[in-house]
């Protein structure tokens, strides 16, 4: 498969663009205790904090391809490591757009946030994701991630 020529460049006025994408978390068997909808607005009020007050340390990213369509999206947020203090890049978000899935668009980003955090001497990248999400898992798995804290839930209502 051949890279895609992209441009990943910090977003600009892509507030409409990354919002739209927020469903694209969603999009698979979530755990039996979320709710679709509570899901998509806690992620689109997170992401809209951060594009509009831009805090330190949260940095996004908009994928374009060679046409200048813009193809995806990538949060990022330094952290500092709960174990070792050092600092950490945590991928918050990273979304393709419909239509540009399984073209490369995912790698090119998850190699964006690699360099990033290299170039900002993070010792680890992170990320979460549902077990539900295949596709992403599948991805990121690809990619060398591998587990490294488990996180468990169970309703008590």
């Amino acid at each position: 498969m051949n890279e895609p020529s992209l441009l990943i460049r910090l977003a600009e006025d892509d507030d409409d663009f990354i919002l739209g994408l927020v469903p694209r978390f969603v999009q698979f068997d979530l755990p039996t205790w979320r709710r679709r909808h509570e899901c998509i607005e806690g992620i689109r009020r997170d992401i809209a904090h951060h594009l509009d007050d831009q805090p330190p340390n949260s940095f996004l990213f908009v994928a374009e391809d060679a046409d200048g369509e813009r193809v995806g999206f990538l949060h990022l947020q330094k952290a500092q490591d709960f174990f070792t203090g050092r600092t950490n890049c945590h991928i918050s978000d990273l979304a393709v757009a419909p239509g540009h899935e399984r073209k490369g668009v995912g790698r090119a980003l998850l190699q964006h946030a690699e360099d990033w955090a290299r170039e900002h001497r993070c010792a680890l990248v992170t990320l979460a994701v549902f077990p539900g999400n295949d596709r992403a898992r599948a991805l990121y798995e690809a990619a060398g991630y591998g587990t490294d804290l488990l996180r468990m839930a169970k309703p008590v209502r």
